[in-house]
This record gives C-alpha cells, structure tokens and sequence, in this order.
C-alpha cells in the first residue's frame, strides 16, 4: 500500500494521498445507508471474487451494523444465489439488513457458531472481520478453514493495521495469524491476483486473500 501511495499524486498540486487519510475515510462508508467499514479498493476485489466463486454461502465472521453483509448479499441476489451466516458477539445490524433474506444471523461469537449450519452447502467462503487479535484471528482461521470448498477463498480482513502502526495493539494482528496459520498446512495459498491489483499491497486486507487449492 505504501508503494502505491508514493506514487498517487494530483497532476495539478504537490499534494499526494495517506494511508491515515484513506483509513480515516474509510471508517466513513456507508452501502444504502448502512456503515460499511472497508477500503474502496476491496469492495470492487470482493465483487469480482463473488462473481468467480459463485459461492452459496458466505460465512462472515464479524457483523457490527451489517452494511457489509448487505453489500454482500446484494451481490448474491445479482448473480443468482447464496445466504450469508454473519457471526457476532452483539446484535448491532440496522433494520434494513435484517430485512435480507439471503442473511442468518449468529450472536454468540465465531466459537459458538456450530459447524453443522454449513452442512449441505457446495462452495462455501469465509471472511475473518472480528477483532482482529491474534489469538482470535488464528483461532477462527482454524476453525473455519476446513469449511472452505476448494477453488474458494478466506479472506481475512485489515491486516493493514502493521502498516499504521497498530499491531502490537492487537497482539500481532491478522498479518501475524496468516503467518501462523500458513506455516501449519499447505491447502491455502496466498491470491497475489487480488492482494496486487491495484499496485502492490494495494489492500487493507494485507497477505489476506487465502485461496484454497
């Protein structure tokens, strides 16, 4: 991301973009209304990797007002199918996403969401948007990662937080549980397609896009 920023100046001023800006910035997005707490550059990847995918359930670890769920299920509802289990500790989501029909809600956490509601599915992806805490971000990376169907992805979000300074705040953070996770097994490999898209790293979802062999 950094590279990038570099390199992102107006043609008519000295003036160049931030990481801290974007950051700030994206803290104020909204999707129909609904905080949606994402980098631009990541809801166009997340559009494209849905329609690749086609999965018939997402698994989103972390719902907090629920625009991202709707952005998601909209997506679905576009290409033709699929639910969303969106898992939390708190019902925060606002009226218009519990409307969605493409979305069950979970309020007891990534540990209390039984794995047996993913039975019957074909292509399954999982999305790590929690705390982003080491231990938890490891943790739920082993819980989940056996759900994801081949040829699908877990994406674990905000691993941008290395490069604004913020890790040790989270005990290491994603990046850290990626690397944890990577070293004990080999059925995921890290998408360059997506984490480079835009330049290099050009993601808050750093290392993030875990596609499964």
């Amino acid at each position: 991301m950094k590279s990038l920023l570099r390199k992102l100046k107006f043609p008519f001023s000295h003036t160049s973009y931030s990481l801290k800006g974007i950051d700030k910035g994206h803290h104020q997005i909204t999707y129909r209304g609904v905080p949606c707490i994402k980098c631009p550059f990541d809801y166009v990847i997340y559009q494209m990797i849905l329609n690749e995918v086609r999965p018939d359930l997402i698994i989103e670890i972390g719902t907090n007002y629920g625009g991202s769920a709707l952005y998601l299920a909209d997506i679905l509802e576009n290409i033709g199918g699929g639910e969303i289990h969106t898992i939390d500790i708190d019902d925060r989501a606002y009226e218009l996403v519990k409307k969605s029909q493409r979305i069950k809600f979970f309020h007891n956490g990534w540990e209390g969401y039984d794995l047996q509601n993913a039975k019957g599915y074909e292509k399954i992806l999982v999305i790590e948007d929690g705390s982003h805490e080491f231990q938890s971000t490891l943790g739920a990376l082993k819980k989940f990662g056996d759900l994801v169907t081949s040829g699908s992805y877990m994406i674990v979000e905000d691993g941008i937080i290395d490069e604004l300074g913020q890790s040790s705040a989270y005990g290491g953070g994603p990046v850290k549980a990626i690397k944890n996770y990577l070293a004990t097994q080999s059925e995921f490999i890290i998408d360059d397609k997506w984490l480079n898209m835009f330049g290099e790293s050009a993601t808050f979802n750093t290392l993030g896009y875990l596609k499964k062999k």
